[in-house]
């Protein structure tokens, strides 16, 4: 389904660079505009003497601006095909393969930035006789957000636009919400479109989400808001985009060639023939995306097609009064004309069935009907068939919608070295509908289907449909899964419709197989659905672990192993319950009173993404994960520091103290640093300097541990106390590398645009880092013996627990917040240095 992969990527391709005003290009250095091109075609816009139609294209996050060759190239050859009666000029953005997904501080930037490159654009065709007024926009990713942001700007008018489709963009929420400036972006975008939908009902937007195979970007989030549906929105999953029927991952949506051929061809049939633009009616133009993306008739697309039809042809009729009929056409047969009465089979039947197979795509399979007479006459009036694939095509009609309908009539044009197969069958409706029950959550349940020829999974609430074609004989397996949960407003049922020969025998079942893969499927929905906190979690398990050593020192003076103090503290138990109750509604109604900040849970399971099971399971994977992360390090440590003992004997251990006027200075030196550069940088840096420091501890205490019996007893317990603070130093360490992660996309973005600015602004962890490098830089040189006796011991032990409640409740959709609640657990520990 991917096609050839060369049509996209970041295959070397022929672009013009637009030259931008001074203004622009001086307030953007870092960004660009192009025109594509190749051949002939590149070499007669050199002078941008443009009469095309404009297409922007968006890169998403590290997108190159080259994956518009994809678009461009097909285009092209479209435009060949009609001798350049229309065509389409394709631009492209370079946003300097930024990662707006993870360090949302430059998506307002991006969104000025289109917004001057589409008044650029459309100076380029203000002498032409067709001018455009308005730009399409293909965004990819976080691209299709920045085009939605576009609408958000005050001196932006909605009518530069007139289309925009997305291509995996998560429109809910951001993957990753790892900054406050990536949150605060979703949530003005969102409540705008919600808020103003009525203004945007001139604006089309399709929306195509990439499916299972899209493991960064669940189709979940590809929907557009629910409240910003109207009727010019439109979102849809890649396996349901007639003749395409295949997921694709996040990259290979953008030049999967399925799709992009589907794109194009709408393209083309959105132009207005008087303008030589894309129309501006928004009722074609999502007549046309409807066409083309949901429901494809099998034939070209008709803006206003013949409600009656002239039947040519001197044709012999055949009258057929069976309930089911099978037709197949040889090379050579002559045309015919079959007539299926409908009188005689209304009282036994509720539905009428027609399909093909095998037909050569020149033709299509006609279903026609009206009163006897009419048919005589040789007018009849047409339905719509649904394709299902290249070779397979059906109607099905249920009668009592049509109930003046007498006749249907069914065309076999000529067979000229072709043959394929018809067949019709009048069924009941409730002789071949079975309702099955949903599955739970660990039931493990699947279809199984044997012997089908087409089965489609059809969702009614959303275009996620899946259509499968198996062999004949064969096993298949579905798994239901769901993109998007039911509304609590819509009572339709899931339906699996199943296509097959009326010779062929079949069975359905529902196979629950505790024994299988089947388990993985699970686990890797719960994970497809909720990764994006796997960080909180695994904080969580860390914090707890840190209060249960502190609180093992007050009482027993002893600093226990990470581990074992995992095992021990890290219970679910002691979070879980606070979690689980703040999503029932008697909850969230007291909350709200009280005008608290929302909680994240209770947000999630508005949007029925959210159960309390799925927290209990991310806990537990969140334990395992802090287990082996500190197994990891621990034994990381004990490698690196052998290998320094190696080579350097270390000298013996001495109290160091916690503040002297060298160290001042490099504190001083590094809030500096975190304010005129990146914070997440001066964090970095902070960290080093602590393992470096963790690392020559352990050292020591193992180079003193090799001599121990020769040591004082002063010296013994001075050796003792240092096993004790390096332990604490190792669960410090722990939290410290996952504030070090959280925060590391913004550090590349800096270390990305350095050429171009040496601060970072905005910088979404600098008033946080100032503070952790003043703690840190106490910590590193502090040992237990100064914090078993502190008065404040008592409290700094037991604040990680609801610490970690208060992460994992507004925590799990602002990743940012970690940071915070780890910070103030550290600032206590700091304190009991000196208290």
């Amino acid at each position: 389904s991917l096609g050839n992969p060369r049509v996209g990527g970041t295959c070397p391709s022929s672009g013009l660079k637009i030259k931008l005003p001074k203004k622009t290009a001086r307030r953007y250095p870092a960004y660009e505009l192009y025109l594509y091109g190749e051949g002939n075609y590149a070499e007669e816009n050199k002078n941008l003497l443009l009469t095309g139609i404009p297409v922007l294209f968006l890169p998403g996050n590290a997108g190159s601006y080259k994956q518009v060759r994809s678009l461009g190239s097909i285009a092209l050859r479209k435009a060949e095909d009609v001798d350049f009666k229309y065509h389409f000029n394709f631009f492209s953005v370079n946003f300097n393969e930024e990662l707006v997904a993870l360090y949302g501080g430059s998506l307002q930037r991006q969104t000025k930035f289109v917004h001057e490159c589409i008044k650029v654009i459309l100076k380029l065709y203000k002498d032409g006789d067709f001018a455009p007024s308005s730009v399409a926009i293909v965004g990819h990713s976080m691209g299709g957000l920045v085009a939605r942001a576009l609408l958000t700007l005050k001196n932006f008018k909605p009518e530069l636009i007139n289309l925009l489709i997305t291509q995996a963009t998560p429109h809910v929420a951001p993957v990753m919400p790892l900054d406050k400036y990536l949150t605060d972006f979703y949530t003005a975008v969102n409540n705008h479109w919600i808020l103003k939908a009525q203004d945007l009902r001139n604006l089309t937007t399709l929306s195509v989400a990439g499916g299972f195979r899209d493991y960064q970007v669940r189709s979940g989030l590809a929907f557009l808001p629910r409240l910003s549906q109207h009727d010019s929105a439109l979102s849809v999953v890649s396996s349901a985009v007639p003749r395409a029927w295949a997921s694709t991952d996040h990259l290979s949506i953008v030049w999967c060639k399925e799709l992009i051929l589907a794109t194009i061809r709408a393209f083309f049939d959105l132009i207005d023939e008087n303008t030589r633009q894309i129309t501006q009616d928004p009722k074609k133009r999502m007549s046309v995306l409807n066409h083309h993306f949901v429901r494809h008739p099998a034939k070209m697309y008709e803006e206003n097609p013949e409600a009656f039809t002239h039947l040519t042809g001197a044709f012999n009729w055949i009258t057929v009064k069976a309930s089911k009929w099978t037709y197949s056409v040889y090379n050579g047969s002559d045309g015919k004309y079959f007539s299926f009465p409908l009188a005689s089979h209304r009282k036994s039947y509720s539905h009428v069935y027609c399909e093909n197979s095998m037909l050569v795509r020149k033709y299509f399979f006609n279903v026609w009907g009206l009163f006897i007479k009419m048919c005589f006459n040789g007018f009849v009036a047409s339905f719509f068939l649904f394709l299902f694939s290249f070779l397979f095509k059906v109607v099905m009609l249920k009668l009592l919608d049509y109930p003046s309908l007498s006749h249907i009539v069914i065309q076999v044009p000529p067979a000229v070295g072709n043959k394929y197969t018809l067949g019709c069958e009048f069924f009941k409706e409730d002789s071949r509908t079975v309702q099955l029950p949903v599955t739970h959550l660990f039931s493990f349940g699947k279809y199984s289907i044997l012997k089908p020829s087409v089965y489609r999974l059809h969702i009614p609430w959303s275009y996620e449909d899946s259509i499968t074609v198996a062999k004949v004989p064969s096993l298949a397996e579905i798994s239901a899964k769901l993109h998007i949960a039911q509304p609590h407003s819509d009572s339709s049922l899931p339906e699996l419709n199943i296509y097959s020969s009326p010779d062929c025998q079949y069975e359905v079942s529902k196979a629950v197989l505790f024994y299988s893969y089947y388990p993985f499927i699970l686990v890797f929905q719960i994970v497809r659905f909720h990764a994006g906190a796997f960080p909180v979690y695994i904080v969580s398990n860390i914090l707890l672990t840190y209060g249960g050593q502190l609180s093992t020192l007050r009482s027993t003076g002893q600093c226990s192993d990470f581990s074992l103090e995992l095992v021990r503290t890290a219970k679910p138990y002691k979070v879980e319950p606070l979690i689980s109750i703040v999503v029932f509604n008697w909850f969230r109604e007291i909350w709200e009173s009280l005008s608290l900040p929302e909680v994240d849970a209770a947000v999630l399971s508005s949007q029925d993404a959210w159960f309390p099971l799925v927290s209990l399971i991310l806990f537990l994977f969140g334990t395992g994960i802090a287990y082996w992360s500190g197994v990891f390090f621990s034994t990381s440590l004990r490698l690196f520091s052998s290998l320094w003992l190696t080579l350097i004997r270390p000298p013996e251990l001495q109290k160091d103290k916690l503040i002297t006027p060298s160290r001042l200075c490099g504190m001083i030196s590094l809030a500096l640093v975190s304010w005129t550069t990146c914070g997440a940088f001066s964090v970095l840096i902070v960290y080093l300097q602590y393992l470096f420091k963790v690392l020559k501890v352990k050292a020591q205490s193992s180079g003193d541990s090799i001599s121990e019996a020769t040591q004082s007893p002063s010296n013994n317990k001075t050796s003792a106390e240092a096993v004790n603070s390096l332990k604490m130093h190792i669960t410090v360490l722990n939290l410290f590398t996952w504030i070090v992660l959280l925060n590391l996309p913004s550090l590349i973005y800096w270390l990305k645009n350095l050429r171009y600015n040496v601060r970072l602004d905005p910088d979404p962890c600098r008033s946080t880092a100032i503070i952790l490098v003043c703690i840190l830089e106490i910590l590193m040189n502090s040992n237990t013996s100064e914090v078993k006796s502190s008065k404040l011991l008592k409290i700094a032990a037991k604040v990680p627990l609801p610490l970690s409640v208060a992460m994992l409740a507004f925590g799990r959709m602002h990743l940012y917040r970690v940071p915070h609640f780890v910070t103030f657990s550290l600032l206590l520990h700091v304190l009991c240095c000196f208290v």
